[in-house]
């Protein structure tokens, strides 16, 4: 057990921090493909990537921290495809496979993505999709599955699990549109005897790890904006001749929004850096989980509640926030589901 953590950003993840704002800043209300094109061109896209695919060669901490800047202003860009796709891809041990799908990911020009959940089950340790040797089986909530390059399936096979790679343009793949709260496209995809090759040296827990890892941080930087937004609005707002902060009540909301905040990055950074250090991070993430999955959504509320009606505004970028936070929530399975994966001890 590690008796002191130093998981505080050094200054490269510092100046990785501070590039994602001013590019995110710069680009204000620009269509998504702009802010995209604008991420990719700061370098920012291929953070992880290898330096021979063109890339950074980074981790995890510095793609996480991203994806919280993301977050922290609701964009709507395929950034969790950096952690779904672009993180086990990177951690892949076959040079020629990681070239090859990494290839234009730097440019923003490829996607990648991942189909974690199944019905009735986010992430199952043994999934019901199976590859023996093609690919058979149903995935649910896959984001960007018709832009993807390639679709990075969890799959049973020979007795144990692995991670195949999956064309979405195969005869053999059906897919269908289906709701998202933001609007971002997800689709149920459907895999009829699909012959896919296997990611070598990943596993299907390295994709549940990357996965999480990535939910939580852009969960926790949609708190924080969220938590801004609501500070800002409250403290320019004014009822009986005083602004609406000076508010005991108030004040007490914005204080409890606040420590969902805060935690919520914490507990995000500390499973990130335990992530890409090596360390166990099961626990972790899985704490990290289930505090974005419990306090996310009501902290959300209270953040609507303190707008009043400017918060149920469509025009008003406040909904943003809650529809991102409601879709990374059923991404990870929800704050019950979560609660069970967090490993228990008797000590």
């Amino acid at each position: 057990m590690d008796l002191a953590l130093d998981f505080a950003p050094d200054e490269t993840q510092e100046a990785v921090v501070r590039l994602a704002a001013e590019v995110l800043d710069g680009t204000g209300d620009d269509p998504p493909e702009r802010v995209w094109k604008a991420l990719a061109q700061a370098g920012l896209l291929a953070l992880a990537v290898p330096p021979e695919s063109g890339g950074a060669g980074l981790g995890v901490v510095e793609t996480c921290l991203t994806l919280a800047e993301i977050g922290r202003r609701a964009v709507p860009v395929p950034a969790l495809a950096l952690a779904l796709g672009v993180l086990p891809v990177a951690r892949a041990t076959d040079a020629a496979q990681r070239a090859a799908l990494l290839s234009g990911v730097a440019a923003g020009d490829t996607l990648l993505t991942a189909a974690v959940r199944e019905p009735g089950d986010p992430m199952p340790a043994r999934p019901r999709t199976t590859a023996a040797p093609l690919v058979s089986g149903v995935k649910v909530g896959v984001p960007y599955a018709s832009r993807a390059h390639r679709i990075l399936v969890p799959v049973s096979v020979d007795g144990g699990t692995a991670v195949a790679i999956v064309d979405p343009a195969d005869a053999g793949v059906t897919l269908h549109r289906t709701h998202s709260s933001t609007g971002d496209p997800e689709y149920t995809v459907r895999l009829d005897g699909v012959a896919a090759e296997l990611l070598s040296g990943v596993t299907v827990a390295d994709l549940y790890r990357c996965t999480l890892a990535a939910t939580c941080a852009t969960g926790a930087g949609a708190l924080a904006g969220a938590l801004d937004r609501t500070s800002a609005h409250v403290g320019s707002r004014e009822q009986f001749g005083k602004p609406l902060a000076t508010f005991q009540a108030v004040a007490q909301q914005v204080a409890d929004v606040y420590v969902a905040a805060r935690t919520t990055h914490l507990a995000a950074l500390a499973a990130a850096w335990r992530l890409g250090t090596g360390r166990p991070a099961d626990t972790d993430l899985s704490v990290a989980a289930y505090w974005l999955a419990s306090q996310g959504p009501p902290a959300m509320r209270t953040c609507h509640h303190l707008h009043g009606g400017v918060g149920l505004d469509v025009s008003y970028p406040l909904h943003r926030y809650s529809a991102l936070v409601t879709d990374l929530v059923r991404l990870i399975g929800g704050a019950e589901y979560r609660l069970g994966e967090v490993p228990c001890s008797s000590t």
